[in-house]
């Protein structure tokens, strides 16, 4: 079994994998990151979005193999200990979130737009989110929070 290493939330890890392996299955199962959840199983929901090598990728289709030597961060590492990260405060302030299952790649997905687009309009937040499903509401809340945390970033 090929071994893979990477950088996760900042701290260097390395695991055996099956070469089928998903990069979500690795954070999940082998380094107990559970905060990138897994949705739909076909790349449509974006619950499992994680920054690799600082861009927004859903890692339930990228192999945990493509992933060896990268910088992945996931929900757990945008966190500074009990400060939350501005795009996290954002969505608690704006009730950016209804059962909390997308989330966390909502919020990620959000970190990347900001970084590139530090006052997206609506209309941008709303074809960045495209890829990313909330089955319980309208988004209206979703996207005060992303206009909030690229704001406050």
């Amino acid at each position: 079994m090929p071994t893979v290493s990477m950088t996760v939330n900042g701290k260097s890890v390395s695991g055996e994998v099956e070469a089928r392996t998903l990069l979500v299955q690795f954070l999940r199962e082998n380094l107990g990151l559970t905060g990138t959840h897994v949705g739909c199983d076909t790349s449509q929901c974006g619950a499992c979005v994680v920054h690799v090598d600082g861009k927004s990728m859903k890692s339930c289709s990228l192999l945990a193999v493509q992933a060896d030597g990268a910088a992945v961060t996931t929900i757990e590492g945008l966190a500074d200990g009990d400060n939350l990260h501005p795009m996290q405060e954002a969505f608690r302030n704006n009730h950016g979130l209804q059962c909390g299952f997308c989330t966390p790649g909502m919020v990620m997905s959000a970190v990347d737009l900001a970084n590139n687009n530090k006052n997206p309009s609506e209309e941008e937040i709303r074809e960045w989110l495209e890829g990313n499903i909330c089955r319980c509401t309208g988004y209206h809340n979703i996207v005060k929070s992303i206009k909030e945390g690229a704001a406050n970033m």
